[in-house]
């Protein structure tokens, strides 16, 4: 089953608006910018004040606040060009789009959601997939995001789970048209919730696979904890596959991360227990060891959306 197209309000960002003042200046009667960045491009009308953006007069001023700011996405509505944007009740934290090579990021509280420095969004997600080897069967994704991950993941496996904490990280991604395919893929399942509680829900060896990519510990300390892998193991069918973004294992910071998740992981019974650098994470297999069998729990109405 396939879903209706998401409609997205037009978007820019730095370079798009650029592009619209290089016009202007040429005198130009349009000019091809992309408006959902970057996946695709149309013809936009250009007047001596400036570029219409469905079917409203976006002035050359608000043009060049747009081409000022580099960090930034930019809706348009009415001629006014707003940033992406959104604030928490539930955390207290601020969201917003980040424009890259590709697919935007996003940044929460002053933390960039992906690695951005000599890769791009998409990369960097499908290097932890990569790390996971060719995902297969039902697999669980622990921290939704824009939902890049899975996506991804929905590519291979027969469905995925996609747990995520904050209600406006949805939010954001509805308003992000590299993320449709959360949305309208039949074998992703969202659920919203804190998914040290989410994981209780599902039944013991209900997984294949888990991809484990929690924000910084500073914004998510209860995702790196031993009880939490514990569970995590639980679910996953005996040599089930984990992997883990802990950070860049060559920091200092990072190969402090890398030591502490690795002996947590060992105790929760995970085992094969392996760094890679390419991913900046550390991959496992759920060990062989007995599990229980207690019977699966439905979450609460809260976690499903």
């Amino acid at each position: 089953m396939r879903f209706a197209m998401t409609a997205f309000a037009p978007i820019l960002t730095s370079d798009q608006a650029r592009r619209l003042l290089e016009g202007l200046e040429a005198g130009a009667p349009g000019a091809l910018v992309s408006l959902d960045l970057g996946r695709s491009e149309s013809e936009v009308p250009l007047c001596a004040e400036g570029a219409f953006i469905d079917g409203a007069l976006v002035t050359g001023r608000t043009l060049m606040n747009v081409a000022r700011d580099t960090g930034k996405c930019f809706e348009v509505a009415d001629g006014v060009a707003s940033p992406v944007v959104v604030f928490s009740d539930e955390t207290g934290w601020s969201r917003s789009l980040v424009p890259t090579g590709d697919a935007p990021t996003t940044m929460v509280a002053g933390f960039a959601m992906h690695r951005v420095v000599g890769t791009t969004p998409l990369a960097d997600t499908r290097s932890k997939i990569r790390a996971l080897g060719r995902p297969r069967g039902r697999a669980l994704d622990t921290a939704t995001g824009l939902g890049y991950t899975a996506i991804e993941l929905a590519r291979t496996c027969a469905e995925v789970v996609t747990v995520e904490r904050d209600p406006a990280a949805i939010a954001l991604a509805r308003r992000n048209p590299w993320s449709v395919e959360l949305f309208e893929s039949p074998n992703i399942e969202r659920i919203v919730g804190d998914a040290t509680e989410v994981v209780r829900s599902f039944a013991a060896g209900e997984f294949a696979l888990v991809l484990h990519d929690p924000p910084a510990v500073q914004l998510g300390g209860e995702l790196y904890a031993g009880t939490f892998y514990a569970e995590l193991k639980r679910i996953l069918k005996p040599g089930g596959r984990l992997f883990h973004y802990v950070g860049d294992p060559k920091s200092g910071a990072g190969g402090r991360a890398v030591r502490g998740v690795t002996r947590r992981l060992a105790d929760a019974g995970f085992v094969d227990l392996r760094t890679d650098p390419r991913a900046f994470g550390v991959t496992a297999r759920a060990g062989r060891g007995r599990y229980s069998r207690a019977p699966r729990r439905a979450p609460s109405k809260k976690m499903r959306g």
